[in-house]
């Protein structure tokens, strides 16, 4: 019985060692937002109208009810379900015209996320 016992608990200490490689899930590449390209932020100017800048980097990814005078352009990519870049282009109106603009830079790879 002693045996047995002992025996036993070779056994298992050993697979503890064995390492069963797993089929993972298939995660898709997801790009998601609007990407805005240097050739698209360098054709922005301060005092377009709306309707310029619509045409220029298409319509916002955000528009919020409360912030009128505020677009926001956000973009991330995710590559096997790791963020690999984003990027955020926030506008400012002044009425019509485009009055100030706020480049995060155009592809920036997270920091935050590699520190994890």
């Amino acid at each position: 019985m002693r045996f047995k016992i002992i025996l036993l608990s070779l056994t298992l200490a050993s697979c503890g060692n064995f390492s069963l490689s797993l089929p993972s899930p298939y995660k898709m590449d997801i790009r998601q937002g609007n990407f805005v390209t240097a050739e698209m932020r360098d054709k922005l100017k301060i005092g377009m109208s709306r309707a310029q800048v619509r045409y220029v980097l298409g319509m916002p990814m955000i528009s919020d009810a409360f912030h009128a005078n505020r677009w926001d352009y956000v973009y991330r990519f995710e590559q096997h379900g790791k963020l690999v870049e984003q990027q955020r282009l926030t506008l400012y109106f002044d009425g019509d015209n485009l009055a100030r603009i706020d480049d995060s830079g155009l592809t920036v790879p997270p920091v935050a996320a590699e520190t994890k």
